[in-house]
């Protein structure tokens, strides 16, 4: 019998779902509920290799969007097993996924303000799923809990110790379940125990991290406070120097928020470009030489270098660098440029290899002579959501 599980994760405007097979990481079912809010909102699903959209009641919500959903998933006859729900911010309390009770909701609520954009929104879903699914066990899993095993040489930031104990004011970590995924799959394809292997996973999409994984445990991460550290991302600009967004409050005449918007969502690959800030985009206008979408990929590409680089004092027994999300899966020009920085290190790809590891196949894409090994690994993470999930079942 088949342990099937819903697989939500709820953003602000927009509900993806999915039904997912536990034990194959099968999705028999997945779509988006996007634009709520709007009179444009839509429902789009892939049932079965089947393509189909409908409209959404003008402004529907989260509840319009879940009972629609509720709708499509009733008519596959699947009988879940239980409810997979994405949460962003789990703090220190969530070291592993937790079945949802009234602590748990006020938990996810406390941790808001350490991740405003996500967190309430997954609260929101949570919230109406279960008034949707009131009889299924609703499990929640955090990006943060891989996390929690950081040393605290890495995760705490210098400042004065008293705003960590009494403000939880520390690095966390995100996409964990992206990682957690990534590491699962290198120990199983260079058939070694998941404790025995270590890796350095490159998360790339819309947003990006870097996690150094020693022996199956991670002991860094790019991503810090909240989703904004670290890497060059879509719209978010990384590391930066802590003074600008209170000078730039005062040379633009702006709030906090309005700061915190600019580096949040002007910023990154659409600040640097002017463009866009998707990659295909960027990468296509490059090769017609537009200048910002050049400088771009090249700041992205050498502050992604730059991580992986200082991340090896990390790994010690480093087995391979791994490349997985949309930009990581899929543009074999980000992976070239990267690791061209690693020539000196004796790391070498293989052009073909790194060309054919492209749209889902994955693979091992450096040279049988390059000093470490660098695959690309197609990421599930809605599969590591529907097997924790399915334990509480």
């Amino acid at each position: 019998m088949k342990k099937e599980v819903i697989v939500l994760n709820c953003g602000s405007s927009s509900v993806k779902f999915a039904i997912i097979d536990a034990d194959t990481g099968e999705a028999g079912l997945s779509g988006i509920a996007e634009a709520l809010g709007n009179s444009d909102a839509s429902l789009s699903y892939k049932l079965n290799g089947k393509k189909e959209k409908r409209a959404l009641p003008e402004k529907a919500g989260h509840t319009e969007a879940l009972s629609a959903i509720s709708e499509v998933i009733a008519s596959t006859g699947v009988k879940p097993i239980a409810i997979g729900h994405r949460v962003v911010h789990g703090g220190e309390k969530f070291k592993q996924a937790a079945l949802v009770d009234d602590s748990v909701l006020e938990a996810i609520e406390d941790y808001a303000s350490m991740a405003p954009l996500h967190n309430m929104a997954n609260l929101k879903g949570i919230v109406t799923a279960q008034e949707a699914y009131p009889d299924l066990p609703h499990v929640v899993v955090f990006d943060t809990s891989f996390f929690q095993t950081l040393p605290k040489k890495a995760f705490i930031y210098a400042l004065p110790m008293s705003l960590y104990r009494e403000h939880g004011i520390r690095r966390y970590g995100f996409h964990g379940t992206s990682h957690k995924f990534i590491l699962d799959s290198m120990a199983k394809i260079l058939e070694k125990p998941v404790s025995d292997t270590s890796i350095i996973s490159a998360h790339l999409g819309n947003g990006c991290s870097v996690s150094a994984i020693e022996k199956g445990v991670a002991v860094d991460t790019s991503l810090g406070f909240i989703p904004l550290e670290g890497l060059v991302m879509g719209t978010r600009c990384g590391d930066l120097d802590p003074s600008l967004p209170g000078t730039l409050q005062k040379k633009l005449g702006k709030t906090a928020d309005e700061i915190s918007d600019l580096l949040n969502k002007q910023s990154g690959l659409l600040g640097i470009s002017e463009l866009s800030n998707d990659c295909r985009t960027l990468e296509d206008a490059a090769l017609e030489g537009h200048e910002g979408a050049l400088l771009a990929i090249e700041i992205f590409c050498y502050r992604l270098a730059k991580y992986i680089a200082g991340y090896l004092v990390a790994v010690p027994t480093l087995d391979a660098i791994v490349f997985t999300g949309g930009i990581g899966e899929n543009s074999s020009l980000i992976r070239e440029t990267t690791m061209g920085y690693f020539a000196h290190f004796g790391i070498s790809l293989n052009e073909q290899r790194n060309t054919d590891a492209r749209f889902g196949r994955g693979g091992k894409i450096t040279t049988d002579k390059s000093s470490t090994a660098v695959y690309v690994v197609p990421t599930n993470e809605e599969w590591v959501i529907a097997a924790e999930a399915a334990t509480f079942a």
